[in-house]
């Protein structure tokens, strides 16, 4: 069974920092795309960054160029996203999700990702 579990979410000003992380279990790393994704008060789901399937690059929303970083620890199971110059328009709740074999920028879309954690809730303060 594949499981999803994010932390890390809190109320930050605007212009502070925040990591949050995604554990993960119950599939085979190598063959799945991972990613992160939000939803805002009153806005659609969307992709914020996302590691595809096979080599695992990196691909992110023009939104978060530059201040936010995908990254993972295989070792202890867990996704990260650091978040730096974080601003209002940022606040919503972040998602951890993954699909086998997602190829490229696809893995930003959160319509081609049937695996999804609880969520976690990130508030930037004006």
């Amino acid at each position: 069974e594949v499981l999803l579990e994010e932390s890390g979410g809190r109320l930050v000003q605007a212009g502070e920092s925040l990591r949050i992380s995604c554990i993960f279990s119950g599939f085979i790393f190598e063959d799945y795309a991972i990613g992160w994704f939000r939803q805002g008060p009153g806005k659609e789901r969307e992709g914020v960054s996302c590691m595809s399937y096979p080599a695992h690059d990196k691909y992110y929303a023009d939104s978060v160029k530059g201040r936010f970083t995908i990254s993972i620890d295989k070792t202890i199971n867990t996704l990260y996203l650091q978040m730096d110059n974080l601003k209002p328009e940022d606040t919503g709740v972040y998602y951890c999700a993954l699909e086998r074999q997602l190829w490229g920028q696809h893995c930003l879309s959160p319509y081609s990702h049937s695996h999804w954690g609880q969520g976690t809730q990130v508030t930037v303060a004006a």
